[in-house]
């Protein structure tokens, strides 16, 4: 069972060190595996075509990708066209531990922030099934996470997500706008480089 969340806001929970430190370095070679197999690329605003600050990759049946024709999930990578890494069991494990009687997620998303990197407010709202809660985990060093409500002008807070963290959008927050601020840089030794590896869990399909 996960450490007991802090609720942030309605639907909107923390789990500080769900993960400890020998659990976070054997998922951080998982992923380094899966990226060997999936590499990082760079996605890109729809019509502008304008890059993001961030890198990303996927694994799991589906996995979400951005570019000059939009938001979407599909089932091979952008670049080499071949199907995304099967989601590890650890991974798989700490959904239905935070979420038990949620279905299965079909993707994970990877995104990797290097030290100025961020990402602005925005919704997970290119899924069909909302009821299930959003899931990630943090690997490497700590950002200054934001979420506000189900408007973009709503009032936000900020908290500080460290390595080895989790936290869900679930029920009224599952459709939170939330965003990264700043990395900070040098807050944790897990990745050599530095920089933030986001693990984003998420059920992409209406669930039967």
């Amino acid at each position: 069972m996960p450490r007991a969340a802090i609720a942030i806001a309605p639907g909107v929970d923390h789990f500080p060190d769900f993960l400890d430190r020998a659990a976070q370095e054997a998922l951080r070679d998982e992923v380094q595996a899966i990226l060997t197999e999936a590499p990082l690329f760079r996605p890109r605003m729809p019509r502008t075509g304008k890059p993001f600050s961030v890198e990303m990759s996927n694994c799991g049946p589906l996995g979400w990708v951005s570019d000059e024709t939009g938001y979407r999930y599909q089932p091979t990578h952008p670049e080499t066209g071949r199907p995304w890494p099967a989601i590890p069991p650890r991974l798989l494990a700490a959904f239905a531990a935070i979420a038990p009687a949620a279905p299965a997620p079909e993707a994970c998303l990877i995104n990797f922030y290097a030290a100025g990197a961020r990402m602005g407010l925005h919704q997970d709202r290119d899924e069909q099934e909302f009821s299930a809660p959003v899931v990630s985990l943090s690997l490497g060093d700590a950002v200054l996470f934001r979420v506000g409500g189900l408007e973009r002008n709503a009032p936000t807070r900020s908290f500080r997500l460290a390595s080895g963290d989790a936290m869900a959008l679930a029920g009224e927050g599952r459709l939170a706008f939330h965003g990264v601020d700043r990395i900070i840089a040098g807050s944790s030794t897990l990745i050599p480089q530095g920089g933030r590896i986001n693990l984003t869990l998420r059920r992409v399909t209406r669930a039967a």
